[in-house]
């Protein structure tokens, strides 16, 4: 027989899927709730690179495990889409003037291809793309109920401004404070921008949490993002100026060891506080501090910079006088924008203080000299009037009683998070669906004329002013306004690319609905997403806005669930091997040379270079493309393989020796066709293997643990080919459990079998329990601790039998033996442990 024909099959089996709409899902009512099941994927960016293989890896495991359900009876609802608005189309299009749509629905094309090459079982007919007329309407709906509930609003906020392409940057085209396209330094600028108020379900965001199955350290980043916490607002007064200055701290009882104040340098008060004396130096740091990222400038390990305002704060527990100072790894969006600072107990506070030689109190009693590293852990206090000799927890209760007696500070619950800033000065997103009128100020357009479209243009060049490029196209601009008729604007800033991920999972549910963004109907029969699936990458930001808008739709009782998201599984990251030189900068792999086994150079500079992992890179050159893993092993081997490399949240290396291997277990399971199908009833002994193998089938595909279901069918296919004739019994099951694994194979086998296709809609195969247990153990010998001998005894003897059978054995005795034994351990169907001396 030749060998396993993978490219025809795979044609054959996916053109089949395709014409009978094989994987079509419908709300069929009469399928119990406890048997319904959504099961999603994170949807990709149709970027013009188009799939690596790591990108697969995700859809492979949810097909596997929707291909389980559907043949367990469930009715599972498994959609694919496309988040196709965003920034590369558009720098695409600035750069070659080929219209975003263009660029964007030939990537869509080649991307639902590239999926489709691999057998997954999507249902196509619910394909929705963000960039869509009939889906940015509910898009813009949605942001309409945020507005008329209060939770957008207009503010001036910086962006990152690159003054030689004058357009705003977001964070990622920022690299070392420049321009990533032109490489000009970036500053930043302030400008109008819709703001939506996150923080008003902050509490609700960070208390559903716990309702969630997802794991420990998903819940600890959302939960970090949100950072509530309790602590007390302390107002300074400000020598000579008749002001305050409010700081945040979780740490009132140290306040009698604060010793200087820091601000932001973007804090409103920052004039004020400058005298003449140091106007030129702050002047020149704010300058110098407007070119860096809110990373680069909170960054721990970099030096601490700053500049004394000239002016002086009251530290209100001990009237001391203490010198502000202006820092940029103060954040002016973070908490007050304003700190007290305490050198002796805080890292970051020690540093700057030796650094500018300001005074250091210790004021928790130390194991260390403050004067030569902070003291960063808890201890009785010190040095603090009527603190001193009390805990943390009775200093913080009585320090924030004195400060609310006094009338200079409060209680007060904070939060690291910021309201959402939800404008882009950019073409290629949907339009805000507002307008701004001389008499009636802002107006949101009628839900009855959505979706506000985007205009048709010759040119993406930025406006130049900050703001997007629909600012230069009056005839877009200029309009009514809805409430009075009179003339109007319409806002020109975008949305982000967020918005259309935001609430993708609802629209999948009903995507041709005119009416309304799905069904009640609909959404009651699947709701909530049961499981989750994408890469961690986006465990912060989109989930968070994603729940956020969910939500909001809770509500105003559009969805029945309080959250979108049950279960949630992030699958590790598929990494190639790259080349690191010394000083660790990674090379691309064409620029290395391999003079010696595992040995290899920089081909320009000779330099001896260390195979190393790492992500894949379009840079590094290390990117592997399916389609070439297709062509040359077929999708099934790179699914399996995928699947087979380790477990699906570890991140792991691409080797290509490893899917050599897949790829010879599905030719001998191809080849076993080849045997004559016996319809005899197999051996007990090949019975019994057949029943652990569902077993152990069953119970990973249902936990999501392939790899080692793979490793039991390989097994199975192992014991098969000791023996003449293939059971039929055996061989039919053996192909039901390859069928959400190796769909097409399992396809082409089914029907060589003698059977109708699907195999996808024939029932998982059962296990008998009785046929899983092992009438034979076997049980390690060991003396004093060491593996000396292996017996083979029936299940279940007594103790004494075990011991007696293991002192038999030839080994044993020849080491016992002269020697005297102390005692014997005997733990049943396991292990004879004998401990002797002499």
């Amino acid at each position: 027989m030749s060998t396993y024909p993978f490219s025809e099959i795979e044609k054959k089996w996916q053109e089949f899927w395709d014409k009978n709409r094989t994987f079509k899902v419908t709300e069929d009512p009469s399928v119990p709730i406890e048997k319904r099941k959504y099961v999603l994927d994170m949807f990709p960016y149709p970027s013009g690179a188009g799939l690596h293989v790591g990108h697969p890896e995700g859809y492979t495991a949810t097909d596997i495990y929707c291909r389980y359900l559907r043949m367990n009876g469930y009715n599972v609802l498994h959609p694919m889409g496309f988040d196709s608005f965003g920034l590369p189309a558009e720098n695409y299009a600035i750069k070659t003037g080929t219209h975003p749509r263009t660029t964007t629905e030939k990537n869509i094309e080649n991307f639902r291809k590239q999926i489709k090459s691999l057998g997954f079982c999507y249902d196509w007919d619910r394909e929705v793309s963000t960039h869509t007329e009939e889906y940015y309407r509910w898009t813009q709906w949605i942001f309409l109920q945020l507005y008329k509930k209060g939770l957008a609003y207009e503010a001036e906020t910086p962006i990152n401004w690159c003054p030689s392409c004058l357009t705003g940057l977001s964070n990622e085209e920022v690299k070392d404070g420049k321009c990533e396209r032109c490489g000009s330094l970036v500053s930043r600028k302030n400008i109008r921008q819709w703001i939506l108020k996150i923080t008003a379900y902050a509490d609700r965001l960070l208390n559903d949490l716990d309702t969630l199955d997802w794991s420990d350290s998903i819940k600890s980043m959302q939960s970090n993002w949100i950072g509530r916490s309790e602590g007390a607002s302390v107002q300074f007064k400000l020598e000579k100026l008749g002001d305050s200055l409010e700081v945040y701290t979780t740490r009132s009882d140290t306040l009698f060891g604060a010793t200087y104040m820091v601000v932001a340098p973007e804090h409103p008060l920052v004039e004020k506080l400058t005298t003449e004396t140091q106007r030129e130096a702050v002047e020149e740091y704010i300058h110098q501090a407007s070119h860096k990222s809110d990373l680069e400038r909170t960054d721990l390990a970099k030096d601490k910079t700053g500049v004394f305002s000239g002016s002086y704060a009251i530290n209100p527990v001990n009237k001391k006088k203490i010198p502000i100072w202006i820092a940029d790894y103060v954040l002016v969006s973070y908490g007050t924008g304003a700190i007290m600072a305490v050198p002796a107990h805080d890292t970051r506070d020690w540093e700057f203080a030796k650094k500018f030689d300001l005074p250091i109190i210790e004021v928790l009693k130390s194991e260390v000299n403050v004067q030569e590293q902070a003291w960063t852990e808890d201890g009785i206090h010190v040095n603090s009037g009527f603190l001193d000799g009390l805990n943390k927890e009775d200093a913080i209760e009585t320090m924030n009683s004195w400060l609310e007696e006094q009338g200079i500070g409060k209680r007060t619950i904070n939060y690291k998070l910021r309201d959402w800033v939800f404008s882009r000065q950019r073409y290629w997103g949907e339009p805000i669906p507002l307008v701004h009128c001389t008499s009636c100020g802002t107006v949101p357009v009628p839900e009855d004329q959505l979706p506000l479209t985007l205009p048709e243009v010759d040119s993406y060049t930025p406006s130049g002013t900050g703001e997007s490029p629909l600012v230069t196209i009056p005839e877009w601009v200029e309009t009514t306004c809805p409430s009075c008729g009179g003339p109007a604007k319409r806002e020109t800033n975008t949305m982000p690319q967020w918005a259309g991920s935001c609430w993708y999972y609802l629209r999948y549910l009903d995507p041709h609905n005119s009416e309304a963004l799905a069904s009640k109907e609909a959404i009651d029969y699947w709701m909530p997403v049961d499981l989750y699936v994408g890469g961690a990458e986006h465990a912060v930001l989109h989930l968070l806005y994603a729940r956020f808008w969910h939500k909001v739709l809770y509500d105003l009782g559009i969805v029945n669930t309080i959250e979108p998201f049950q279960r949630l599984v992030n699958q590790g990251m598929i990494t190639s091997f790259a080349y690191q030189r010394a000083d660790k900068t990674l090379v691309a792999t064409d620029e290395v040379e391999e003079i010696a086994p595992d040995t290899y150079v920089e081909k320009a500079t000779g330099e001896k270079l260390e195979r190393v992992i790492a992500k894949m890179s379009k840079s590094l050159k290390n990117v592997i493309n399916p389609d070439e893993i297709i062509n040359d092993y077929g999708a099934d081997a790179m699914r399996t393989y995928e699947m087979f490399m380790g477990p699906l949240q570890v991140s792991k290396p691409w080797a290509t020796t490893g899917l050599s291997g897949v790829y010879r277990f599905l030719d001998r399971v191809w080849r076993l066709t080849e045997r004559t199908i016996s319809e005899d009833a197999p051996s007990e002994y090949m019975l019994k293997v057949l029943h652990k193998t569902i077993k152990k089938v069953t119970k990973d595909t249902n936990s999501l643990d392939f790899n080692t279901a793979i490793s039991q069918m390989m097994i199975l296919v192992n014991e098969l080919y000791k023996i003449e004739d293939l059971p039929r019994s055996i061989w039919e099951a053996l192909i039901l459990m390859l069928a959400p694994y190796v769909p097409h194979l399992a396809e082409e086998l089914w029907e060589m079998a003698g059977h109708k296709p699907s195999v996808a809609n024939q029932n998982w195969p059962k296990y008998r329990e009785e046929l899983t247990i092992d009438d034979e153990v076997e049980i390690v010998i060991q003396i004093n601790g060491k593996l000396r001998a292996k017996i083979q005894t029936a299940k279940g003897i007594a103790k004494d039998a075990i011991l007696s059978e293991a002192m038999k054995q030839e080994r044993i005795i020849e080491l016992t033996e002269g020697k005297t034994i102390i005692k014997t351990i005997v733990v049943p169907d396991k292990l004879v442990n004998i401990v002797v001396k002499g």
